[in-house]
């Protein structure tokens, strides 16, 4: 067991494969969640897990479950996945690691004639990333319970078409949900911050993941003539969404350690040089491991996004689209990862995720547990986002014996 190792070559030129797919310029790729572009990288993962010798479901929402047989099928399974579906400008290892680790556990028990007590499953989830749909995390929410199947898809994306009619589009709209939840869940992803390269660490051990609260505002104003009109007597949406913006900067700041607080879209109506925007939308992501300080930080975005309103003679509407509080990992999942390290020989900490991830759903449903590995200045959500081999493939091989050890060998 301690000598077990995964084929760090083959998983890093599998990575190569799936991030032509969706290449940008710059690097990185943009595989929106079901766009065709997202159709073939689901079709290519497919197809390398039929050659691996594995079966294949696909759900109602477009989830991917690839099984490898265990000695007893009655047993249920030890699953690992993550997401191949991208932000606009996202980078090549952000999902498509932890989904393509799980493709070389499996090559790898291949390679070994290693039978395992129970099935081995392999999950790609569909919308992690909410860059087109929101929320994030659908797929796995919904194989969860966490959201119901028919408002998951009925959810539409700027353009008005329906999830459900994407997942047609492409042709993945499956049949059912979960038949059986899984016996543990474990899920391989860059670490997407700058902790563990700072600190020379190979492996993070995940604990949990912080809690977080999605919004969105609408400040309505008044559209007027930008030349005629006194600035005394404006009702500038944009100038309250620019105070808006400050506010949650602050709130930021103002909630630490460990807050986040982020304005990542904005729409200006009607969006005209010479016309006093009326009508401002934009998104409000907040962020923190300790659910009673998010909910500080979600009454002082309240308080302050009303003052903002009344000062500027605005009408407002906040919307919270998307919760889920500060999740707690199985704690015998995560000393599993951290046997994983130790057999290996890598330098490892115990870390909180600062993202969102489909573990998060599933820790809801299953025990849960993730393995974080370093990534170039802590960069992610970007086409120059980076990873070496050496850490994907090291990360993987933690993978690899944590889940042996949940699954069993077969003697």
């Amino acid at each position: 067991m301690d000598n077990l190792k995964i084929d760090a070559a083959r998983l890093w030129d599998s990575l190569m494969e799936m991030a032509r797919i969706g290449a940008t310029p710059k690097g990185g790729v943009c595989r929106l969640t079901l766009t065709d572009l997202d159709r073939q990288g689901r079709d290519r993962f497919a197809r390398w897990a039929r050659d691996a010798g594995c079966t294949l479901k696909i759900d109602a929402v477009g989830n991917m479950i690839v099984r490898r047989a265990g000695r007893d099928p009655r047993r249920p399974a030890v699953m690992t996945g993550s997401h191949l579906d991208s932000q606009l400008t996202g980078g090549k290892f952000d999902g498509a690691y932890g989904v393509l680790a799980g493709l070389e556990v499996l090559r790898t028990l291949n390679d070994l004639a290693i039978e395992t007590d129970a099935p081995v499953e392999v999950v790609v989830w569909t919308n992690e990333e909410g860059s087109r749909f929101a929320p994030a995390m659908m797929g796995s929410g919904t194989y969860a319970g966490v959201f119901p199947l028919q408002e998951t898809l009925a959810r539409k994306d700027q353009e008005g078409t329906t999830f459900g009619q994407a997942l047609d589009a492409i042709g993945y709209r499956g049949q059912g949900l979960a038949e059986a939840l899984p016996a543990a869940y474990f899920e391989a992803h860059i670490e997407q911050g700058p902790i563990l390269e700072a600190e020379g660490k190979t492996i993070g051990v995940v604990t949990g993941a912080q809690g977080q609260r999605w919004y969105e505002v609408t400040f309505t104003g008044q559209e007027a003539h930008a030349g005629p009109t006194p600035m005394a007597r404006r009702r500038d949406a944009l100038v309250g969404a620019a105070r808006a913006v400050q506010l949650v900067n602050e709130i930021g700041h103002g909630f630490q350690p460990d807050a986040c607080a982020t304005v990542g879209m904005v729409q200006v109506h009607p969006n005209s040089r010479n016309v006093i925007p009326g009508r401002v939308w934009l998104t409000v992501d907040l962020r923190h491991p300790q659910d009673v300080r998010l909910t500080g930080m979600d009454a002082r975005l309240r308080q302050g996004l009303a003052e903002i309103a009344r000062a500027g003679g605005l009408e407002l509407a906040i919307e919270q689209i998307w919760h889920f509080p500060a999740t707690r990992f199985a704690p015998a999942l995560v000393d599993a990862v951290r046997r994983g390290a130790e057999r290996g020989g890598y330098a490892h900490r115990d870390i909180v995720s600062g993202a969102g991830h489909d573990a998060v759903y599933l820790a809801r449903v299953a025990p849960t547990a993730m393995i974080f590995v370093p990534c170039e200045g802590g960069i992610s959500h970007n086409e120059i986002e980076n990873a070496t081999p050496e850490d994907l493939g090291a990360g993987c091989t933690v993978l690899l014996h944590a889940m042996l050890e949940q699954a069993g060998i077969a003697r």
